[in-house]
């Protein structure tokens, strides 16, 4: 691990000074010298990986207000700072918003859980080996314009959509899918300014760039998140497959919230998909299919199939497709079947 230097910011006057006096290079978040620290569960690591080399860390947990969970009449608003397991584990969460409760919940273990933020959980990078290992060169991530070692490399955890010749890298978060799903809006300050962000529009698809993950400024905190109050959130399930049951990331997983009529029709469907893409994904061609049509094995098939129409597997991941497939199938069936 670099050497670095350690500030705290207990309001945001201290915050905007302490980011006025370090000096920031050039480019995209992820490469600043100046990094936001909260929980520390990734960045730590991948400061000892001397995969980020952060000259100043700038501790935020006295910023008063950021770890709230509030509720007001058209949403209920998470703060920034608050903790994975508090989140998951909140009567309000659980009984209104059960796909967030659970894609917390299956995340990481109890001791992360209980320091990870929800801010640091949607901004955490991605656990490619090469882009962990700096011993591998090429990586457009780690080392933009390289180029990209798991194209030819082992892929079998690598992503299927959103995919670029220059990054196969899989987002690895859960929460992220939940609040994709649910139409979230992401709260940012920066030198003294607030802006709402959709949070669909947070994560960029890697292009040719895939260094630059989010549309956040160097210098950008996020505040909390926004997410609505809606007919479909209450009927909503989180599924997770991955190659064993604790602390280990998803190889596919669907966050699903179904608004259903009396009828049994499907008024609105909300799907988003995890550990198959680059960021976050949002599955509108399967949303549209299930539109006016009760969720039965077939129609959840067809949803399914087209989820995943546009994937471009790698030498070891085909079976991504498959296996996404069936998720995205059983998290329907899950969720049409909840007693609201």
């Amino acid at each position: 691990m670099q050497p670095f230097l350690y500030r705290r910011a207990d309001d945001p006057m201290a915050l905007v000074q302490i980011l006025a006096r370090e000096e920031s290079a050039a480019g995209p978040p992820t490469s600043a010298d100046t990094q936001f620290i909260a929980g520390g569960t990734t960045i730590f690591d991948l400061m000892k990986l001397d995969v980020m080399r952060p000259k100043a860390l700038v501790d935020i947990n006295g910023v008063r207000g950021l770890d709230r969970i509030e509720q007001s009449e058209n949403d209920v608003r998470l703060g920034a700072l608050a903790r994975m397991a508090d989140v998951a584990a909140h009567p309000l969460i659980t009984s209104r918003y059960p796909v967030i409760a659970e894609s917390l919940a299956l995340a990481a273990n109890p001791q992360l859980r209980n320091m990870a933020t929800l801010a640091g959980n949607v901004l955490q990078r991605t656990r490619c080996t090469y882009f962990r290992d700096v011993s591998w060169a090429a990586c457009n991530k780690r080392n933009p314009g390289s180029g990209c070692a798991a194209l030819g490399g082992f892929n079998r955890p690598h992503a299927v959509l959103g995919v670029s010749p220059s990054c196969i890298a899989t987002y690895p978060g859960d929460f992220a899918q939940a609040l994709i799903a649910l139409d979230a809006v992401v709260e940012t300050w920066r030198a003294g300014r607030t802006r709402a962000i959709a949070f669909a529009d947070l994560h960029r698809l890697p292009g040719d760039r895939p260094d630059i993950e989010t549309i956040l400024g160097s210098d950008e905190m996020i505040l909390g998140f926004r997410v609505p109050a809606a007919e479909w959130t209450r009927r909503s399930r989180f599924v997770k497959v991955r190659d064993r049951e604790s602390f280990e990331f998803a190889l596919a997983s669907a966050a699903v919230a179904l608004d259903v009529g009396p009828e049994g029709l499907v008024r609105q469907a909300r799907i988003a998909l995890g550990g198959v893409a680059t960021v976050p994904w949002r599955a509108r061609d399967a949303e549209a299919l299930l539109a006016g049509q009760p969720v039965t094995m077939e129609t959840a098939e067809r949803a399914a199939e087209a989820a995943f129409a546009a994937a471009q597997p790698q030498k070891d991941n085909a079976f991504k497709i498959l296996l996404g497939r069936r998720t995205l199938v059983r998290a329907l069936l899950e969720t049409s079947s909840l007693e609201i």
